[in-house]
């Protein structure tokens, strides 16, 4: 019988496709599972996924004691305009600062550039009589009696849920909490959001837009995940529920619920999670972590197998790919670039006549035109199964079946427009969404004054494999690591994140004009509410850690950098310490500094737990069994999976790896032509379709080596290897690829 700690499972909804892995603690073996998405019922699709791979692991929801969950439901809702009926109260004089935002434009050049409209209407942002200073003393006392009033307006009016934003409520939240209070006791069951609570930190446009967010899909990411827990409890499921947050957290149900905002990129945190802990299980720190899915490509970059974090991001914007014409949400997130490049992105000229490729996507409803599910209009998926990097027969595992010549028809506009074939039509598209992320990252790396040649590619999601030896070559990245169960990676690094959650308090002052009393009682407080955060979530007292970090800037400049804070009671002793870490921080980032008066703005405090002790299993260079083991623990669909495979041609009672093919011999000839499943035409710039070679993942064992054009499928994604290029299984089943191409090449050194 199972330990009642044993499993594990993690479920990340995708704009395309739901995932789901499950961990057996005891063997280190996963079981996995990837299905459409279904956006008319999100919880629908999870608890689909979770049966699948329940069913393909033979064990009860029972078993399961641990099940950690990410979601599109927010970043979809805010995008959507969605959410609820919400209601603004804001200090008197202060109702517009939503629609006057910062006063700057996203576009300099353009007068008439479109902002994004506030999700509150002037009708429903009620002024209320009060005043706090920057410096926390009270002005003038909150009017409750007005807010009273106000807030009978809007539930009058129909509103769902409140927003308070007061002014310098980051300071003394006293006249929030007073209204809170008040909403609390006098109309129950209203949902509302404090700014001193959501966003505890000054800058009062980003502050109101952050609080407001909150508040605008909080009722819905409530009832969403209350069903989602009462659906699981009825299958039987009897653990806690967690939830991962943009930071590269995990959090429980409840506090999730309250700080929806927090959770805009949930799934995409996870897969960078993912990619670090793979960069350190196997000594490469330095990673530009590469997710291609459905509808969107992220990359993360990864130093010392953490991904880079950053406070702020822009949700809902304008114009997607350009910053400022978005709503600013200021929580932690991990630094990621979103491109719209997945594989329902869909293809189209512009009005000069020129090839483009997103952000407009097909999604999973009616996806691509070779779903054959309704879409007619021309994606990547499609100009992917054209140029034969997909098998029609084994998509998903063969749990889905493409149609190729609706691709085609799909893409003969496309390509009469073009004045190309259809294949001419296929290949531009392939080159154009590689290039999209190219310049995407290229710029990304840049900004960071890092070179990509100095990096590894870790390709995953459905579309990474497939699109990285294109990506890795216009970056002249020399080496790119596929994980086994790429397409499902996001939902594993649920699995390797610690419980935590970040606290801030703003406390504006001159560093030698500190109080260090009041410092020392803010990260007091914050401490506290981080100790009864991860108690909630089941860490130990003795097992909880809490990082400090501080914005400082100089006097006088307009932005801060993030500098340590070391740990302890804080005196004037330290001051030395913490100028002489901003001085580091800032010449890292700038090359020189100077010794001008540094001011701090606010105070931060990441409490976390350990991170999850999760021991994949290693194969030895003879192991036939271990590979053996993952494959039939892979799959999605195990028998639909199975039926897919046989009429591919290859594994479709999926036999054990042979120990040949386990120890290491070649790729051509010999035993390890057992791990092909045929042959097929291939696309490759500069050579046309070239017969090539098509392996079966799970019958690569470590120590196996082969040399392209190869094209290596598993049921979740499809690995491509150019000509000339060695690939090989390392011990924890991640395809390496060596670039062999001679510009790479030369600047691999």
């Amino acid at each position: 019988m199972a330990s009642n700690t044993r499993y594990r499972l993690g479920s990340d909804i995708g704009g395309t496709f739901t995932d789901g892995v499950l961990l057996d603690g005891d063997t280190g073996e996963l079981t996995i599972a990837k299905i459409l998405t279904t956006p008319r019922d999100l919880a629908d699709g999870a608890r689909e996924a979770v049966a699948v791979i329940l069913r393909d692991a033979t064990i009860a929801a029972a078993e399961v004691f641990v099940m950690i969950h990410g979601t599109t439901l927010v970043a979809n809702t805010l995008v959507q305009r969605a959410g609820a009926k919400t209601g603004l109260l804001t200090t008197a004089g202060f109702a517009d600062v939503l629609e006057i935002g910062r006063e700057l434009r996203y576009d300099v050049y353009n007068l008439t550039a479109p902002m994004p409209a506030p999700l509150v209407p002037w009708a429903w942002r009620k002024e209320v009589p009060e005043r706090m200073l920057a410096d926390g003393t009270v002005y003038v006392p909150v009017d409750l009696a007005v807010a009273r009033a106000a807030v009978a307006d809007l539930v009058c009016e129909g509103v769902e849920a409140v927003a308070v934003c007061f002014l310098h409520a980051y300071r003394n939240p006293a006249h929030e909490r007073a209204v809170g209070d008040l909403i609390a006791r006098e109309f129950p069951g209203l949902p509302y959001c404090l700014s001193s609570e959501v966003a505890a930190e000054f800058r009062e446009y980003e502050r109101m837009s952050t609080t407001v967010a909150n508040a605008y899909v909080q009722p819905l990411m409530g009832r969403y995940l209350e069903d989602l827990e009462r659906r699981l409890r009825a299958d039987g499921y009897r653990g806690r529920l967690y939830v991962m947050l943009s930071s590269g957290g995990i959090t429980t149900a409840d506090t999730a619920a309250h700080f929806p905002v927090r959770l805009v990129e949930s799934g995409p945190a996870a897969g960078a999670l993912a990619a670090g802990y793979f960069g350190t299980l196997i000594g490469e720190e330095r990673l530009i972590s590469f997710d291609m899915g459905g509808t969107t490509a992220k990359t993360c970059l990864i130093d010392g197998g953490r991904p880079t974090r950053t406070k702020a991001f822009e949700v809902a914007r304008v114009h997607r790919f350009m910053p400022g014409s978005g709503l600013p949400v200021r929580s932690p997130v991990i630094d990621m670039i979103e491109v719209g490049a997945g594989g329902g992105s869909i293809a189209s000229l512009d009005e000069l006549g020129l090839l483009k490729v997103g952000p407009r996507s097909a999604g999973a409803d009616p996806g691509p035109a070779c779903y054959g599910l309704g879409g007619e209009e021309p994606t990547v998926t499609d100009a992917n199964l054209i140029l034969g990097y997909l098998d029609p027969e084994f998509f998903a595992g063969g749990t889905m079946r493409l149609y190729p010549e609706r691709a085609a028809q799909a893409l003969e506009g496309l390509a009469r427009a073009m004045e190309a074939d259809v294949v001419g039509a296929a290949w531009g598209v392939h080159e154009v969404v590689s290039e999209n992320m190219a310049a995407a990252v290229r710029i990304h790396l840049a900004e960071k004054g890092r070179d990509p040649r100095r990096y590894a590619l870790f390709a995953f999601g459905g579309g990474g494999p497939t699109h990285a030896e294109r990506v890795a070559r216009k970056l002249r990245v020399p080496r790119i690591i596929c994980p086994l169960g790429a397409g499902v990676l996001s939902a594993f690094g649920f699995l390797v994140a610690p419980a935590a959650f970040d606290f801030l308090r703003t406390y504006i002052t001159r560093l030698d004009y500190l109080n260090w009393d009041d410092l020392n009682a803010l990260y007091a407080e914050m401490e506290a509410e981080g100790r009864r955060v991860l108690g909630e979530a089941g860490v130990p007292e003795a097992e909880m850690r809490f990082v400090r970090s501080a914005d400082m800037r100089y006097v006088g400049q307009m932005h801060e950098i993030t500098v340590p804070v070391p740990a302890g009671a804080l005196t004037e002793q330290n001051r030395p310490a913490l100028e002489a870490s901003f001085y580091q921080t800032y010449a890292s980032l700038y090359g020189a500094h100077t010794t001008d008066p540094i001011e701090a703005l606010t105070w931060r405090l990441l409490a976390t737990g350990p991170d999850p002790q999760v021991a994949l299993k290693v194969h030895s260079g003879r192991s036939a069994e271990a590979a053996g083991g993952r494959a039939e623990k892979a799959g999605a669909g195990a028998e639909k999976a199975s039926d897919g495979a046989e009429k591919a041609g290859g594994g479709a009672e999926k036999p054990a790896v042979h120990a040949d093919i386990a120890a290491g011999r070649g790729a051509h000839g010999g035993p390890a032509a057992r791990a092909k499943r045929g042959r097929r035409p291939v696309y490759f710039p500069g050579a046309g379709y070239v017969d090539t070679a098509v392996y079966d993942r799970y019958q690569l064992a470590t120590g196996f080596y082969g040399r392209g054009p190869a094209v290596v499928e598993e049921r979740e994604s499809t690995v491509l290897v150019y000509p000339g290029d060695r690939f090989r299984i390392d011990p924890y089943m991640n395809l390496i690829i060596e670039l062999s191409d001679e510009e790479v090449m030369e600047n691999r050194a």
